[in-house]
């Protein structure tokens, strides 16, 4: 039988952060040393506390269907959650919880766009949205920023990208690649242009809303007008060190709600028991309960900018969140660098996979072709080598 695989999925572009870390899995089999720079995933161990809840869920034999969208207990603490860090208010069916924040966006972008519908990528943007925007048919239409305005849209920007099929625009704050954080007068300037165009939906998505080293977290939808047009995604993989539990949730207006509901009712019901109980408990904790990793990200994120300047080509900001530093390596483009000719940041990327043993992320898969992707999520002494080894290779 020759194969018949959908046009869809033949045009849908593999998740560049899960190939790069399936090559360096590959490598390391092959015996190779391969400092893994590439993945989103913080290199701690979920909190005891949090793991205490869930072997509690078992014993208490939390083993059936969970209703699709979200325990109601859970659905309360993200009520709570939302009005005690956002100055947000939900009721409960303008919630739903799903299988990771990744399925979160999904449901929306199926439930919203149609086919020829715009959404506004400020890129870079992280990288499964345009393929995600894709999947339901629509049309990403990517902004460029640049290193000079810490990789943000201006309202200048919004405004000139906005066309009669614009129907979404999506972001994210900090930012996954870039660390970048609107601030509060950024999105109200933002929020300025888009209250001229009242049809247009906000997604955005705030995942690493608590691993912020700045001035502190704003949600678009506590801005005047932006509520009733704002769709906040969240979760607990970043912050709360839970990747693999999968929970992720929105707040929304209940229209979406309701149609998101739907759409996951079809294709997966409810997230995990286990991870539903155990988010419950992470989600009522004071965020003093996991300031300790977010103290050592903002360390890490120093050492990593102090020791990447020491590099001449690489174009460095200063992110203010998240987990990642996004140099603009341009300044390599068109040189021979152990016999390989770098023509675009993928050639660079894999030639410190190649020649470093380090595994980063090229920009092009988020939107910029300019920048590497680089993930401080690992402990102090495997990215000072991992920099050492890229200065030595580069050198």
């Amino acid at each position: 039988m020759t194969q018949q695989l959908s046009e869809r999925v033949l045009n849908m572009a593999t998740s560049a952060t899960l190939a790069m870390a399936a090559k360096a899995r590959e490598l390391r089999a092959e015996g190779k040393d391969i400092i893994g720079l590439s993945l989103g995933e913080p290199d701690f161990n979920t909190p005891d506390f949090i793991k205490d809840a869930a072997k509690e869920a078992i014993d208490q034999n939390y083993n059936s269907y969970s209703p699709v969208d979200g325990y109601a207990d859970l659905k309360e603490a993200i009520i709570n959650k939302f009005k005690r860090d956002n100055g947000l208010n939900y009721t409960p069916n303008q919630i739903v919880v799903s299988t990771g924040a990744k399925q979160s966006l999904a449901n929306v972008a199926l439930a919203v766009i149609n086919p020829g519908d715009e959404v506004i990528l400020p890129a870079p943007y992280w990288v499964s949205y345009s393929d995600i925007v894709k999947i339901a048919e629509g049309v990403p239409v990517e902004v460029q920023t640049s290193i000079e305005n810490d990789f943000k849209m201006t309202a200048e920007q919004l405004e000139a990208a906005i066309t009669p099929k614009t129907k979404m625009i999506w972001y994210s704050s900090p930012c996954n690649p870039s660390g970048s954080v609107y601030s509060k007068e950024e999105l109200e300037s933002l929020a300025a242009v888009l209250r001229k165009h009242p049809n247009i939906i906000i997604v955005s998505d705030e995942i690493y809303e608590h691993i912020n080293f700045g001035n502190g977290h704003t949600s678009i939808a506590s801005i005047d007008g932006m509520y009733d047009r704002t769709v906040t995604v969240n979760g607990v993989s970043k912050a709360f060190a839970m990747t693999g539990w999968r929970i992720g949730y929105i707040g929304a207006p209940d229209w979406i709600a309701r149609a998101c509901n739907k759409m996951q009712g079809q294709i997966t019901s409810g997230a995990n028991c286990i991870a539903q109980r155990a988010t419950i408990t992470a989600l009522e904790a004071p965020v003093s309960k996991i300031k300790y990793m977010i103290d050592k990200f903002h360390e890490r994120r120093d050492l990593v900018l102090g020791l990447l300047g020491e590099i001449e080509g690489f174009q460095l900001n200063v992110p203010e969140g998240a987990f990642y530093v996004f140099p603009n390596i341009s300044y390599f483009f068109g040189k021979t660098i152990k016999g390989k000719k770098i023509e675009n940041a993928s050639d660079f990327s894999l030639l410190l996979l190649e020649e470093a043993n380090v595994a980063t992320v090229t920009g092009e898969a988020f939107g910029n072709p300019n920048c590497i992707r680089i993930s401080y999520a690992a402990s102090e002494t495997e990215l000072k080598e991992a920099i050492k080894r890229i200065k030595e290779a580069l050198s």
